[in-house]
């Protein structure tokens, strides 16, 4: 992570996008919302600043505007759609508002082939617009680079300062050669040199783990998916037999679920892992439970209390370890209305209890997910384990209708089972995202031998 471009959010649908596209071309990417403090974006020594695009309008009483000392810092900036017009406002071109709106495809010409903006990009190319603002003048030291039909400055730049600008969004795949875009100003403009691999990122990870944890003992919450299991395997690569995981069976698994995280964790990779048979207090806690927030509430507190009986008896155990992702600890902006909202709430961000008192190790909490099964694949993890479908924490209990009962879950397991084994016959099971059984425990008439039966 020696190279870092920074994107500022100002309330973009695209923005995580942005920072995607950055690391598909061998960049790391870190992504702050646009009040982030200046100070705190340069402890990063970012090689680049990209402003996102937003739904506000630069000229706008309350418009989003970031520390005026951006502007002036002398690091690379690449602003998209919004951000090329609060460039251009705060510098000294002029910003209003279209007669009409341009949303969709649109024609883009190159006016300034020699840019590094557009190496190698032919004169003319599909883009995709989508802003009601446009420019009517470009700042001082800045030249046209491209343009539409309906946007006469579609791109700008000043070499002398690295600042650039796009109306159009880059890092959509509608956008022809739009990665090709992106590259070169990583590249071209900011000097990058794409060296971060899952292989870099394994590296950097192992030297940060055992400088953090030291000669202490880590435990891990093992589930079996695939976050909880790269996150155990850095981990062990790490520090070895000072890794403790523990594997709660609450019996609302996959068939032979259990099995095969002891056959591939402690067989395979020789970890220490202790496999917990916790099925009789989870179902006796969901006896008569119908609700399914109810469900989720009652199995997070009681795998925490089973985790933490467990956990208790390792003794001293300083530093807990998860598999929280990027996604979950971004603070993302949202413009009509403070940061977005919460769904669900998330089992690995905040739902700790405070007196677990637990330094954290979380290794992959700058990854999104197809990241870190590229980290999984290039630590030599089973490709079932790391292509695996996402499962829900409280398992087989949301994916059954009304009371969870053992007899359910021993059905729903099976019925589940064949399911997935059809979608993988079929050559799917990689295509989709989630396949599934659920169990409607619907009495419905039939037949049965000669005798009509209501089951």
């Amino acid at each position: 992570m020696e190279e870092t471009i920074v994107v500022l959010d100002f309330g973009s649908q695209y923005t995580q996008l942005i920072a995607r596209r950055v690391r598909e071309n061998k960049v790391f990417s870190k992504v702050y919302p646009y009040y982030i403090p200046f100070e705190k974006v340069l402890e990063d020594k970012p090689k680049g600043i990209i402003f996102s695009g937003s739904p506000a309008n630069v000229y706008a009483k309350n418009a989003p505007i970031p520390d005026r000392r951006f502007f002036y810092s002398g690091i690379p900036i690449l602003g998209i759609c919004y951000g090329m017009q609060l460039l251009s406002y705060k510098l000294g071109g002029q910003v209003h508002k279209s007669k009409k709106r341009e949303y969709g495809f649109a024609k883009l010409h190159v006016s300034k082939k020699e840019s590094p903006l557009f190496k190698g990009i032919p004169k003319t190319i599909t883009c995709w617009m989508s802003h009601g603002d446009k420019l009517d003048k470009i700042p001082l030291g800045f030249e046209r680079l491209a343009y539409t039909e309906n946007a006469p400055f579609a791109a700008m730049g000043d070499p002398k300062r690295k600042i650039y600008a796009i109306q159009f969004h880059a890092e959509v795949a509608h956008t022809e050669l739009g990665s090709q875009i992106l590259k070169n100003f990583l590249v071209k403009v900011c000097g990058c040199h794409q060296s971060w691999t899952p292989r870099s990122f394994i590296k950097e990870s192992i030297r940060k783990i055992r400088e953090q944890v030291k000669q202490d003992r880590v435990v891990l919450g093992l589930s079996g998916g695939v976050d909880s299991s790269v996150a155990a395997v850095l981990i062990h690569k790490a520090i070895g037999k000072k890794l403790n995981c523990i594997f709660v069976d609450n019996g609302l698994l996959r068939l032979k679920e259990a099995e095969k995280v002891e056959k591939t964790f402690r067989g395979h990779f020789r970890m220490n892992l202790k496999v917990v048979d916790a099925e009789k207090i989870f179902l006796s806690r969901l006896k008569k439970v119908i609700d399914p927030e109810k469900k989720r509430k009652i199995i997070g507190k009681t795998f925490i209390d089973v985790f933490q009986k467990e956990a208790n008896r390792l003794g001293k155990v300083p530093f807990l370890a998860q598999g929280t992702l990027y996604p979950d600890v971004i603070e993302s902006v949202s413009y009509f209305g403070g940061p977005t909202s919460t769904i669900k709430s998330h089992h690995n961000v905040g739902g700790l209890p405070k007196n677990m008192k637990f330094k954290l190790v979380e290794p992959l909490k700058e990854l999104f997910k197809d990241e870190v099964r590229a980290v999984g694949r290039a630590l030599g993890i089973d490709k079932d384990i790391i292509g695996r479908q996402p499962f829900p924490g409280p398992g087989l209990a949301v994916r059954i209708l009304g009371e969870v009962r053992k007899d359910r879950c021993d059905l729903l397991r099976k019925a589940d089972w064949i399911v997935i084994d059809e979608i993988k016959k079929a050559g799917y099971y990689d295509k989709v995202w989630q396949s599934f059984a659920v169990l409607l425990p619907i009495q419905s008439v039939g037949v049965m031998g000669d005798e009509r039966t209501y089951e």
